[in-house]
This record gives structure tokens, C-alpha cells and sequence, in this order.
């Protein structure tokens, strides 16, 4: 199984950035770990909340296969502890043949289309990220997932 983390729109701050790939790396260490983006859609200042979750949806779905395990990051998702998500990644690992997807949506979150593609949702807390910070939260997550399942030391209960 390999996971991919896809998400609309860049990671601007170059800290971050750097951040975040270093928990790339690790994870790669475990498991094969993608991140990808789709760009902004053009011209989103000038079009609607609607307008802008349509193109959005649009750009996403040209980059899903249809075998591809989607698992939205939304803030109506299923919570879970850390161990919890490391459960959930184990599991999915024995039933998810290929890509397991994990979707970062753009401002106005996800398109009515993207929810009915989506397996499943996960919430990373019930406060609200940029989606910056979501990357960076949700590859830290992961990395500590796999030490969970590892038994390796990064995390303490």
C-alpha cells in the first residue's frame, strides 16, 4: 500500500516546506509516501464559494484512480487518538491494495462530488488549520504512526 497525501494549493512558507519534508523522508522509511497538489484553480479571488469548490473538485478527481482508497481530512471526519490512527493505518495497509488517499481540500473545504467519491473522513481536531498546517500536522501524524506500529520510540502515551 502506499499512502498519498493530496492536497489544492502549495505550501508557501518555506519553513513549513522544509518541515514538512523532513517528515516526508521519515515516513518514506516505513512506508511509500507521496504528497501531491493540485494548483489553486485560476482566478479564484473573482469566483463563488460554489464556483471555486467545483473547479477544485474538478482538478482532484483528474488525479484519482478509481482503485484509489480516498479518505477525506474534513472537519466533520471520525477523530482519533494517535495510537488509534496507527490501528486504522495497520488495518488499511491488509485491505487497501494500492493508494490510500488521504484529500486536503482548498478553502471552502470539499465539492458535493468529492464527498460522494470519499470513502471515508478523518477530523485532525475539531479547531481549524490552514491547510499548511493540516499538511504539516497530518505528515508528523503519520511519521508518528509508524513508530507506533514499529514500536519504536517517538511516541509516548
Amino acid at each position: 500500500m502506499k499512502v498519498v497525501l493530496l492536497s489544492v494549493g502549495k505550501t508557501d512558507h518555506p519553513l513549513l516546506s522544509q518541515i514538512i519534508e523532513d517528515y516526508r523522508k521519515k515516513v518514506n522509511h516505513y512506508i511509500p509516501f507521496e504528497m501531491r497538489m493540485v494548483p489553486d484553480p485560476k482566478n479564484r479571488r473573482s469566483l463563488s464559494e460554489k464556483e471555486q469548490k467545483a473547479e477544485e473538485a474538478q482538478l482532484l478527481l483528474k488525479v484519482l484512480h478509481p482503485s484509489d482508497h480516498v479518505v477525506l481530512l474534513d472537519e466533520k471526519g471520525k477523530q482519533y487518538r494517535s495510537t488509534e490512527f496507527a490501528r486504522y493505518l495497520e488495518k488499511k495497509s491488509h485491505s487497501v491494495s494500492r493508494q490510500l488517499v488521504f484529500l486536503v481540500g482548498g478553502p471552502y473545504g470539499f465539492a458535493p462530488e468529492i464527498y460522494e467519491r470519499a470513502t471515508e473522513m478523518i477530523s485532525l481536531s475539531k479547531m481549524t488549520f490552514t491547510h499548511q498546517m493540516v499538511r504539516l500536522v497530518f505528515t508528523e501524524q503519520l511519521y508518528r504512526a509508524m513508530t507506533i506500529i514499529h514500536h519504536e520510540p517517538y511516541h509516548h502515551a
